[in-house]
């Protein structure tokens, strides 16, 4: 493609610099003869060092922000954004054809997302995903490496949906992914809010910032669908020309409220009314984020057209979510369930609703990851000493980080806790600790790891689907 056509939304490229571009990257090790190479400061590292070896490696342009004195640059405000245009560009813009929907919050995100392509697809829309959890086009399933894939991949993504006729595509708007342009030049149908609790506080170093990213899903979207339950709620559309409807569980004044919710161990039951509908809601899904987090898919999912009998009758049939309060079938007189709870907040949230439907005993297994926000693990350790009556703390993802370092900053918070605690390095160990601790009635909660089938070391990635461990340890015992 040529030049020109690959940066028509970027800036205006003379006739004499004009080229043909094979295509685009901002890796120096994926350089050769006719690509396009993009400089961008990233946070351990800048490719406007890589420049001049991307011209000598066969890059026929460089994009940057400023002169670095060669021939072959062209001058951007903003390289990020440019990259992220010439993806979009390079596969033939594909997002232009395709309603898109994004959700964005720190919790809620992958349910809210999935439950409403659940819904999209059982009225006849055929709908893609691109998720935490997994990647779906038309038949084909992806793993996913992050939450909102980097540009070439998810143009590339936007592309095949396109091609196999997709009408729809559902995306996890993640804070970075927003901060870093990946989803520049995409105009959504509608952006979904769940929540905003302290998270990532390694990259965007405050709240106000955290805030920011997620708000840049809005200034972007015909429509938002906002929980006002949320003390950030309000915030994320205030001041922009952008269409808002609201949900809730505790204000009338929502579009939509859930009225006579009913929490059980294996599902919800609620009255979703407002803008002139009443349903009945039944999911599979237990606890009570499940409540909004269906009602953020259901509100949008009315706005796009779907009507209330088919949303009951989607929720019902729903099978739920991997690694999202997942119930373990293990013939025990105690449950183990699985989450990805790894924040104070969903920690919180997970406990609160597992306190609600159980009346044995709460035994947590848990960790914080490594190079991550350091100031949450503490906070972390009093919620769970909080909310449980046995807390074992142990290992996460620590990546380069020692486990035991990380596990002392959670001990920090654990100080004054009520709940019996125990200190276990290995996860298999601590898992093994809690199953032998279980009683009747009693539930093991295994938080951090939910989907995720690996454990990422200092040395490298190991399998470790806690599924797995926790039938071998009962069949073992």
């Amino acid at each position: 493609m040529q030049l020109s056509q690959l940066m028509k939304r970027i800036v205006d490229i003379p006739q004499e610099k004009d080229r043909d571009v094979s295509f685009v990257t901002d890796r120096i090790e994926k350089v050769e003869s006719g690509c396009a190479f993009v400089c961008i400061d990233g946070k351990n590292n800048s490719g406007y060092i890589y420049a001049k070896d991307a011209v000598k490696n066969g890059a026929v342009c460089v994009i940057s922000e400023k002169d670095i004195g060669l021939e072959e640059q062209i001058i951007v405000d903003n390289s990020r954004r440019a990259y992220t245009l010439m993806c979009s560009a390079l596969c033939g813009n594909p997002a232009d054809r395709l309603k898109m929907i994004g959700v964005t919050g720190t919790n809620g995100k992958t349910s809210s997302a999935f439950l409403l392509r659940e819904l999209l697809e059982n009225s006849g829309k055929k709908t893609g995903l691109i998720g935490t959890v997994e990647i779906l086009a038309g038949d084909k399933k992806y793993l996913p490496v992050m939450t909102t894939p980097e540009p070439p991949e998810l143009f590339g993504l936007l592309k095949e949906m396109v091609e196999c006729g997709c009408e729809y595509c559902v995306i996890e708007a993640s804070s970075q992914g927003l901060d870093q342009q990946r989803l520049a030049g995409i105009e959504f149908e509608i952006g979904i809010f769940t929540n905003l609790t302290e998270d990532h506080l390694d990259y965007h170093s405050t709240m106000q910032e955290y805030k920011n990213a997620k708000r840049k899903l809005f200034e972007h979207s015909k429509t938002a669908v906002v929980n006002i339950d949320d003390e950030y709620g309000e915030e994320m559309t205030r001041g922009l020309p952008v269409k808002t409807v609201t949900y809730s569980i505790k204000n009338d004044d929502a579009d939509y409220t859930a009225k006579n919710v009913e929490l059980s161990e294996d599902s919800i039951k609620y009255e979703f009314v407002g803008m002139g509908i009443i349903g009945r809601v039944k999911l599979p899904m237990p606890g009570r984020f499940s409540v909004y987090n269906s009602m953020a898919a259901a509100a949008a999912a009315i706005e796009l057209g779907v009507d209330m009998m088919c949303i009951s009758g989607t929720f019902a049939r729903s099978k739920g979510i991997r690694g999202r309060m997942e119930t373990l079938e293990t013939g025990k007189d105690f449950s183990v369930i699985i989450d990805y709870a790894h924040t104070p907040d969903g920690l919180e949230n997970l406990l609160t609703s597992v306190r609600e439907v159980y009346k044995g005993s709460i035994i947590t297994v848990f960790g914080c990851g490594g190079d991550r926000d350091r100031m949450k693990r503490p906070i972390m350790g009093e919620t769970v000493g909080r909310l449980s009556d046995v807390a074992l703390v142990t290992s996460d993802n620590p990546r380069s980080e020692e486990p035991e370092k990380i596990i002392e900053d959670i001990m920090a918070g654990l100080e004054n806790s009520k709940a019996k605690v125990y200190r276990i390095t290995d996860r298999t160990q601590a898992i093994k600790k809690a199953l032998s601790l279980a009683k009747e009635g009693d539930v093991v909660v295994l938080a951090g790891k939910g989907h995720e089938t690996y454990q990422v070391l200092k040395d490298g990635k190991i399998h470790f689907d806690e599924r797995e461990i926790v039938k071998d340890i009962l069949d073992n015992k």
